[in-house]
């Protein structure tokens, strides 16, 4: 027997977050989740790499200089995780109700932004030398 919202066995916090729907396969909700974590991944190495470069690239780059690609790349780990969970939750809800699944708006940014600060970086290495 299918269950109806009054009776749904999910928590209250999972009926608010994911209201409605049929629960999907727990393959694809786990696929979903894996997926979530190495975006995190992603995000968390944006913001490692942002915190390295200020506290030691001094010598290579001026502090001001260093400072703003140093909050870029902060800024674009903060994009990467909020876009993260902004897409697990699209995901799980088109497969909850059997619609097609989100574009990766994701992907655009992250690509994007690891080029421009991959391209910053090396502009600037290269006026340094």
């Amino acid at each position: 027997m299918a269950s109806t919202e009054g009776n749904d066995e999910r928590g209250r916090i999972a009926r608010r977050v994911l209201p409605g729907g049929q629960e999907p396969d727990p393959r694809f909700t786990l696929a979903n989740e894996r997926t979530f974590l190495a975006w995190i991944r992603t995000a968390l190495a944006f913001l490692a790499g942002g915190i390295a470069l200020e506290a030691f690239a001094a010598a290579a780059f001026p502090g001001p200089l260093r400072t703003g690609i140093a909050v870029l790349l902060i800024g674009i780990g903060m994009l990467i995780s909020a876009g993260a969970a902004m897409r697990w939750r699209g995901i799980e809800m088109s497969m909850r109700h059997s619609k097609p699944l989100p574009l990766p708006l994701i992907v655009p940014l992250l690509g994007l932004g690891g080029a421009v600060a991959a391209a910053v970086v090396a502009v600037l290495i290269a006026l340094g030398r």
